[in-house]
């Protein structure tokens, strides 16, 4: 029986991907350290049924606990397992100047050597890297072919790119079979509290003010969550040693979606305007041909649909 370990698995994206993974047959070991960026209950709920399954075991640590790999019941899972998904990360764009940036090389760049250094002993199958379109910074020609230059614009996104780079190195060096997705914004059930979608919807449900950044005519691709899970299954079959944008086919402007959000909540939202941040991009919109042609990826959840799901999964998470 196949084994996958998945890193970051009380997160947004983790969650939805060891579900998927049991679903298919896998047993799946995660791990979460439960990282306080965001409150504890949301990654504790995200996990609730996974921890109902016979073919879950959690483990809480960090990645760089000297302890986490040297006991027995650890090795014993680490022997069978096949497939790495790294989703662990610290995320946010906005944070990851200053003083935090400590945070995102620890949690972003010296976790992802500390797996690649675990892989090189283990018969690995893949070992599938989140990355993210950070790694591009700002971009003249649309859409983002996975060619295009990387200048990131924040310290999160140089992190990111740096794991990328620790990938590439650990594939060539040793062997291990990596494949690396840039996914473009995620949205859906679970989301992050301090993501666009997630404070939209809250603040216009709550009759809150909510912040918009710029103008609001900068523009998103935005990606569903089930399409970013199913790019990470149709990676295990992909070709080694490659970088895939992992987008939802499509771009629109914050405003245009916070229009949509408006009529399919048929509530009005209460707008500041701020400054941009530093470190936000102006647009993202990934081309996607060589996903749809290296591992047979296609979207398949429109913006509106996907916001449904995420508008009924705020309003449940927040009776509480």
């Amino acid at each position: 029986m196949s084994k996958a370990l998945v890193s970051g698995v009380a997160g947004f994206i983790g969650s939805h991907l060891a579900e998927r993974l049991i679903e298919e047959g896998l047993d799946v070991i995660g791990i979460d350290s439960f990282e306080d960026y965001y409150p504890r209950w949301i990654k504790e709920k995200n996990i609730e049924g996974l921890l109902k399954s016979p073919k879950f075991t959690f483990v809480e640590a960090n990645l760089l606990s000297d302890s986490l790999f040297n006991s027995s019941q650890m090795l014993s899972h680490l022997k069978e397992t096949t497939y790495i998904f790294h989703q662990a990360a610290q995320a946010g764009v906005r944070k990851s100047w200053g003083k935090n940036f400590q945070f995102y090389t620890n949690n972003n760049i010296l976790t992802t050597q500390r797996l690649l250094e675990l892989a090189k002993d283990l018969n690995i199958r893949k070992f599938i890297y989140a990355s993210s379109s950070s790694v591009y910074g700002n971009v003249q020609n649309l859409p983002i072919k996975e060619d295009t230059a990387t200048r990131p614009l924040s310290p999160y996104g140089v992190s990111k790119l740096a794991g990328e780079n620790l990938c590439y190195l650990y594939w060539r060096n040793f062997g291990i079979p990596v494949v690396c997705l840039r996914y473009f914004t995620v949205y859906g059930p679970r989301q992050r509290p301090d993501m666009a979608f997630h404070k939209f919807i809250k603040g216009i449900v709550r009759g809150e003010e909510i912040c918009i950044y710029g103008d609001g005519t900068q523009t998103r691709d935005f990606t569903y969550v089930s399409d970013v899970v199913e790019a990470n299954l149709l990676a295990l079959n992909a070709p080694s040693g490659e970088i895939f944008n992992i987008g939802g086919g499509r771009r629109i402007s914050l405003m245009n979606a916070l229009r949509l959000i408006e009529a399919l909540l048929k509530r009005k939202a209460r707008i500041r305007k701020m400054d941009l941040q530093k470190g936000d991009v102006y647009d993202t919109w990934a081309d996607i041909e060589k996903a749809k042609k290296g591992m047979d990826y296609s979207p398949r959840v429109s913006l509106e649909e996907g916001l449904k799901r995420e508008i009924s999964w705020i309003k449940e998470i927040y009776r509480r």
